[in-house]
């Protein structure tokens, strides 16, 4: 529970503080809020110590995809004022991560409905009281705004066990969350404590790659394409077939906790929240 408490409080922060040698790729972000268009009415907000918000215009009204930490609200209102003076009418949380949930209770205030996976809510009451999703979902909604149609995917566990998909057909973009949060490089933060999984992980990417797209939003890090997505599953696949591989060996944990760091970017909290489990999971 106490690694919940910790990830819903502020989960990536530090990673981002470690990746930023990476801005000129994928990184995380640059440190102040930035705004990027992707298309005509789509925009995605940035900054390094939190999650990207993907921003949809419609006729009357502004759908979000994440919303940062609490403390990001009125920086985003105020980006949110430099593309359009049309109200937030929803709210998606791609996951429970207080660095893309915790602007809830602000949009709340402000009469928006939140979207979420239903677990990803249980994990959520868990640990806080306001802010919680007024909506939920299981496997599959969808949502017609701004003239098109956005699907709702829960493909399975991975980064936690309530990460959302949102593909937008018509526009031919996945939104994922922390399902794909970083490249350049790659990164991973299993929260076996939400129910994340490697393994899973894996297969959730092999299902978010069976819908039609071309551009990727990750969690974190620049706009990118499906053939870095392609990338992150075989990466990911790697790690996992890596550490089961070790563990027939009989390697120590500490033996594979080097490996991980030198090959596949762990460290810090990255490696206190995921290295007993992907240890016991990959056996």
């Amino acid at each position: 529970m106490s690694g919940r408490k910790l990830l819903a409080a502020g989960t990536l922060a530090m990673l981002a503080c470690s990746s930023e040698t990476a801005f000129t790729q994928g990184g995380f972000a640059p440190p102040e809020l930035a705004t990027t268009q992707v298309r005509d009415n789509i925009y995605m907000i940035r900054s390094g110590a939190s999650g990207n918000v993907t921003v949809i215009v419609g006729d009357d009204d502004v759908l979000l995809i994440d919303d940062k930490f609490a403390m990001d609200h009125d920086g985003i209102m105020e980006q949110l004022r430099k593309i359009t003076d049309k109200p937030v009418r929803y709210v998606i949380n791609t996951h429970m991560h207080g660095d893309h949930s915790g602007g809830n209770a602000a949009m709340q205030a402000l009469n928006v409905d939140v979207i979420a996976h239903t677990n990803a809510r249980y994990i959520m009451a868990e640990t806080q009281t306001e802010g919680l999703p007024n909506i939920t979902i299981d496997d599959h909604l969808r949502i017609y705004f701004a003239g098109q149609p956005l699907d709702l995917y829960y493909f399975g566990r991975g980064h936690t066990d309530g990460d959302i998909v949102i593909h937008l057909p018509e526009e031919r973009i996945v939104v994922m969350g922390d399902l794909f949060a970083i490249w350049g490089p790659y990164r991973h933060l299993v929260h076996y404590g939400a129910g994340g999984s490697v393994r899973e992980w894996s297969r959730s990417l092999e299902r978010a790659l069976e819908l039609d797209f071309d551009t990727v939003i990750p969690g974190h890090s620049a706009v990118t394409d499906r053939a870095n997505m392609e990338g992150f599953l075989e990466f990911t696949v790697r790690m996992g077939e890596t550490v089961r591989e070790m563990n027939r060996a009989r390697k120590t944990r500490d033996e594979i906790r080097v490996m991980l760091e030198r090959e596949f970017g762990w460290g810090g909290f990255v490696t206190t929240l995921g290295l007993d489990g992907i240890i016991a999971e990959m056996q």
